[in-house]
């Protein structure tokens, strides 16, 4: 890249199923030009994350955030270092912040978009894009609010290897819950079972995984759905009375037109259950409180986490689709640039 120049990636065209080559285009823009002002702060993005969420984010369609728009910086959370500071502005340069940077090298973000941070002992800044980050806080809220979990239930959860569930199935053991996770490899199994100690792993891509699930599971208490499709389905057939579904995500269908309908939702009747979706952001002032009792498990060692890590921030477009086909296990995340108060010379 010439120097004083950084790269950015933008939406090019919106993707009807998976995302494609085409579907990013990277651009280099000049580092002159970034010149932060009032109340505003100059950052260099160190990591980025990558969440099942941004491949809602471009359907031109109504959801809980605009939609990105064609020509416009791929939205992204992601970790940073002030490098300059606006007049009055509250950051000094070398604070570590977190903020919505997008798939950029560099960023001019108001101060009430960023949050600076202090790791909790135990902690690294990397657990702000994870157990302390939106991941944690999805995890944390969506079992605790949304799935009322008690002691003594049976807690089920897909997508388990992943960020937001890996979190649920170790805060449900904490609870006192029996809990089955659902992952689609056998070494994600391993982990789950050797490291989080989840009462039983279950392979979906195993051909005896029906009758695995069936056996395994009996009936269910709590539901934490990541994938929806066919599993969410074959949950909605194992209800116990006043079962809760956390329809958290579902990454089965976000790269496809013609979504498969469930089957199974006669049995929410029957057996007096409730499916209820949520949104993070409506917790955003109750973060605190999750993040002291989160970080008091990482300080003691009783929450454990993992990283996938893609380096490069050109990376990110090839990486993202990891999410959709069980590529990462962990929280996937792009290193945009090493940790540290880099001041450019032009800047």
């Amino acid at each position: 890249m010439p120097a004083g120049t950084y790269t950015q990636i933008v939406l090019r065209e919106r993707p009807v199923a998976d995302i494609l080559p085409d579907t990013f285009e990277v651009q280099t823009k000049s580092l002159v030009e970034l010149k932060p002002g009032p109340g505003q702060a100059l950052v260099r993005v160190t990591y980025l994350s990558l969440d099942p969420a941004m491949r809602g984010w471009l359907r031109d369609a109504r959801s809980y955030l605009p939609p990105v728009k064609i020509g416009e910086v791929m939205r992204a959370s992601g970790l940073g270092v002030v490098v300059k500071s606006g007049q009055g502005s509250r950051h000094r340069q070398g604070d570590l912040v977190l903020g919505a940077f997008g798939w950029t090298e560099y960023a001019i973000m108001n101060d009430k978009a960023l949050e600076k941070i202090v790791p909790p002992p135990g902690s690294t800044p990397l657990d702000f894009l994870g157990t302390l980050g939106m991941p944690g806080m999805t995890a944390f809220f969506g079992l605790n609010d949304i799935g009322q979990l008690k002691a003594g239930e049976t807690l089920v959860v897909s997508g388990a290897a992943g960020a937001v569930g890996s979190l649920v199935c170790q805060l449900g053991k904490k609870a006192g819950a029996r809990v089955v996770a659902i992952a689609g490899s056998p070494d994600k199994c391993a982990w789950l079972e050797s490291e989080l100690e989840v009462d039983k792993a279950l392979n979906y891509k195993s051909p005896s995984f029906r009758k695995d699930f069936k056996e395994s599971v009996g009936y269910l208490d709590v539901y934490f759905d990541n994938v929806g499709g066919e599993i969410l389905d074959m949950a909605l057939s194992r209800l116990n009375r006043n079962a809760r579904i956390v329809l958290c995500g579902a990454i089965s269908a976000y790269n496809t037109s013609t979504p498969r309908g469930l089957m199974a939702y006669q049995n929410l009747i029957s057996q007096r259950a409730k499916i209820q979706g949520f949104v993070v952001f409506d917790y955003a002032s109750q973060y605190a409180r999750a993040r002291a009792e989160i970080a008091s498990g990482l300080a003691n060692g009783s929450i454990k986490r993992k990283f996938h890590i893609i380096e490069g921030l050109e990376n990110a477009p090839k990486a993202l689709p990891m999410l959709f086909s069980g590529g990462n296990t962990g929280k996937l995340v792009v290193k945009v640039s090493n940790e540290g108060p880099q001041v450019p010379s032009k800047l």
